[in-house]
């Protein structure tokens, strides 16, 4: 099954008017420079972790309490990832910012996401002007996450229900590919759907454990190269 919005292309008046209400929020300032503080305390133990201006952007025009269940909204603008049901998290605002910004991705770019959630980093890629095509293996989430993403202006989403392992051939090749959640292993379809030069961030799992915030590069020569990060803490990528 998959649930699209009308056409392609970027947020709708109605997203430009929710966009301006977030900008208001005073909560977003506090939200932005706790990502940035987050950003440098990570660097001291990663060399550098940048976030660019354009992701911050992206990230505070996103109202983050239309994503999260209506119990979680006095929490929705902390720095921390929150339960949103069926046993899944809304990622921390930090975490969502820096897979961003390794994506380094722009306007027109195909995204593939794996893990739609409730739609909240969908809707940060969107901002951006990415064509985001996300794959969800719980149908409720699925569904729930396209409706509030056409709700609130988002006509560059395409959500379905399937094996986020396989990904989504149809659309493909990506510039980008984001997994939201934990995985044993690289999953080979996401790398093949990749183009040459394109990105994967996926978290992954070491054999003692530990999770490990990792970004896969498909160079042009057809090498791919793995760069750990940073330890991070996700929920299991399911299949179907």
């Amino acid at each position: 099954m998959w649930i699209a919005s009308n056409a392609p292309g970027s947020s709708t008046s109605k997203g430009e008017e929710n966009s301006q209400s977030a900008r208001d929020d005073p909560r977003i300032e506090a939200l932005i420079a706790s990502i940035r503080a987050h950003a440098q305390a990570v660097a001291m133990e990663i060399g550098a972790c940048d976030i660019s201006p354009a992701v911050l952007r992206a990230i505070a025009r996103v109202r983050r309490e239309k994503f999260v269940p209506r119990h979680e909204r006095m929490l929705a603008y902390a720095d921390a990832a929150l339960p949103i049901g069926h046993g899944q998290t809304i990622s921390q605002p930090f975490i969502v910012a820096y897979m961003t910004e390794l994506l380094k991705v722009g306007a027109g770019d195909r995204v593939l996401e794996i893990g739609s959630g409730s739609g909240y980093q969908a809707a940060v890629l969107a901002e951006l002007g990415a064509q985001v095509y996300s794959v969800e293996t719980i149908p409720e989430l699925a569904v729930a996450a396209q409706h509030k993403l056409q709700a609130l202006g988002y006509r560059n989403v395409r959500v379905r229900t399937g094996d986020g392992r396989k990904g989504w051939p149809e659309f493909a090749p990506y510039r980008a590919v984001v997994v939201t959640a934990v995985a044993e292993s690289i999953p080979p379809a996401l790398v093949a759907q990749l183009v040459a030069d394109g990105r994967l961030v996926i978290p992954l799992r070491e054999p003692g454990g530990e999770q490990w915030l990792t970004l896969i590069e498909k160079h042009a020569d057809g090498r791919v190269s793995r760069k750990e990060l940073f330890r991070v803490r996700f929920v299991p990528l399911r299949h179907s």
